[in-house]
């Protein structure tokens, strides 16, 4: 039923004729507003993370420019304000650390200020899980408007993908293949215009989450960020989000857990980053809604890779959009979706697909050619994802096999074991170190509690003499994290992790680990009492943060599995309104 303007919350601040009314319209007023602008309109957030040191939203205050446009002609009225802007590469140690502050700050701003509505403006890797989670939590009327991915590059003849060809061009450098000017060369053009990883990194892979649940418009998260049509969806965004007010289409009216697998089904056949197993379970448990491992396991087996996008295939996110977007793949793996589930639209996802053609069968698959023919002997080489278990990770694990080697997946060999990633750094292009291609890299102490914050450590380098004998591939485990651009035999997200006493905490250079896809296991093959003793010897690594947000992470944050989230801030209990004196 539509609402009335005297039921919307800003009304709160601005209709009332006592004094603090007074005063809330007198400041709108200093800005040069007249009252007639603000008043009796519905008021919506534009929750902005641009910033000049996060390339990726580089063109954000222009899509601001036009979000406002949508809503002004809607009838509402707009006020942009700036979010902490988590631009990958730059900010250090992770942005996964400061994932949560950003929830928080996109919570507390609708809390605490008139507003009926928001539009969640970002796309960089855990800006979209940060808005959304905030979103989730404050449960007003809210749309997200993704920064989209940048455009193509060429090199030599072939695509080039922000990420990935950084690390395939860094092994070759290494090596030799690539000089120093031609290294400088790449380094100018590889990342070619602003918007977010152009390959099927973390940052594709959660807007097309976004997306498939209902949070966004049909199609937003495919367009490049500097497509025309990506202002033109900016400003449909403005103007969506003012009919989501006066109906009051608030998240918890269309979220589900039907919502929620779909976003999982896109995940598995975008062939998406494993950041997802992260950050889906942060942002269920913000509804309440029971998501986690087994879930991903399930759908893993049930939805080929059908997005033939780097790293797992050889295009990339332009040449998506040209192949028909998100609604196109959804089209094609419809029958694994719930199309009756509601979408921000106000229609159902069904709906919202209708029509949609794949354009191109070389970028978007058909269900009986997916983008990883996995070979007789390994069925589950072609999998988005598997969950591993076993006395190495008692609380689960994740790969993503269609990025692995397949001779690899099932593999036992001795651990080679780095305390840190300074130590691993500091030793891995030794020509003494003792390594072959059979060995297991370990590294740990990078979870949540050890890096601090999960840092995207896990993607660990092959060591250099292994290199030059043509070695692109070794086993490589850890409790940190991979970017969604990177490719490799990458077990990672091993919980509980090694900084709290985790099994990873006991683990010896020269033990033997044993890793098996198909049982999905990973056994340290130690015996039971050896490793009894070695757990009484362990004591905790020194934590140096003693104050400050870090500290404060450390002492809240939730293991992988669970989604790293704070404790404090999970579950779907209402906050009361802000009182108005």
């Amino acid at each position: 039923m539509r609402r009335s303007i005297d039921q919307l919350r800003s009304q709160r601040w601005f209709a009332s004729n006592d004094i603090r009314g007074f005063a809330h319209r007198q400041r709108m007023q200093q800005q040069g507003l007249s009252r007639e602008e603000f008043m009796g309109r519905p008021i919506v957030g534009i929750l902005n993370t641009w910033s000049d040191l996060s390339p990726c939203h580089a063109h954000l205050r222009e899509r601001a420019q036009a979000i406002k446009r949508g809503v002004l002609q809607a009838g509402g009225y707009p006020l942009e304000l700036p979010a902490m802007s988590l631009g990958e590469v730059m900010v250090k140690p992770t942005t996964m650390l400061y994932r949560n502050f950003l929830a928080m700050e996109a919570e507390e701003l609708i809390r605490s200020l008139p507003l009926d509505g928001v539009v969640l403006l970002g796309g960089c890797d855990k800006t979209t899980p940060g808005l959304v989670m905030g979103a989730l939590s404050m449960d007003v009327p809210a749309l997200f408007c993704p920064a989209g991915p940048m455009l193509n590059d060429r090199y030599q003849g072939q695509s080039v993908g922000a990420g990935t060809h950084t690390k395939k061009y860094w092994e070759k450098y290494t090596v030799g293949e690539i000089d120093q000017a031609e290294w400088i060369a790449l380094e100018a053009r590889m990342t070619r215009a602003p918007g977010t990883c152009n390959t099927m990194g973390t940052a594709s892979t959660m807007t097309a989450i976004v997306e498939a649940m209902g949070l966004a418009l049909p199609g937003a998260s495919s367009i490049p960020a500097m497509d025309a049509s990506h202002t033109r969806m900016a400003w449909a965004c403005g103007q969506r989000i003012v009919e989501m007010v006066w109906d009051d289409l608030k998240p918890s009216r269309f979220i589900t857990r039907a919502s929620f697998l779909n976003g999982v089904a896109t995940w598995m056949a975008l062939g998406g980053s494993t950041n997802a197993a992260v950050h889906l379970p942060a942002m269920a448990g913000r509804t309440g809604i029971p998501l986690g491992l087994d879930d991903f396991d399930a759908m893993a087996r049930r939805v080929p890779v059908l997005a033939n996008l780097f790293p797992a295939g050889d295009r990339l996110m332009e040449d998506f959009y040209y192949a028909g977007g998100l609604p196109a793949l959804l089209q094609r793996i419809a029958g694994v979706l719930d199309l009756n589930a509601q979408t921000c639209t106000g229609r159902t996802l069904g709906e919202n697909i209708a029509g949609a053609v794949p354009l191109d069968d070389a970028v978007i698959r058909p269900l009986d050619q997916p983008v990883v023919a996995a070979p007789a002997d390994c069925p589950e080489a072609g999998l988005a994802l598997a969950v591993l278990r076993g006395n190495l990770a008692p609380d689960g694990a994740v790969i993503k096999p269609s990025a692995a080697s397949p001779r690899l997946l099932r593999h036992t060999g001795p651990a080679l074991v780095f305390d840190s990633n300074a130590d691993m750094l500091a030793a891995i292009n030794d020509p003494a170190l003792d390594v072959t291609e059979d060995s297991v890299l370990v590294l740990r102490n990078g979870g949540p509690v050890g890096g601090p914050g999960m840092p995207e450590w896990g993607n660990l380098p092959v060591p250099k003499k292994l290199l030059q004998r043509g070695v692109r591939d070794i086993l490589r485990l850890s409790d940190s994290r991979m970017s969604g651009t990177h490719y490799g035999t990458c077990v990672l997200h091993i919980s509980p992790e090694s900084a709290v006493g985790g099994p990873l905490a006991l683990v010896r250079t020269g033990d033997l680990i044993r890793i098996d896809i198909g049982e999905r296991r990973l056994e340290l093959l130690v015996p039971d009492e050896e490793l009894a003793a070695r757990r009484r010897d362990w004591t905790p690594p020194p934590q140096p943060y003693v104050r400050g947000f870090t500290r404060i992470y450390q002492r809240e944050v939730t293991q992988a599995h669970l989604g790293c989230d704070f404790d404090v801030l999970a579950g779907n209990a209402a906050t009361p309104e802000p009182p108005i004196y």
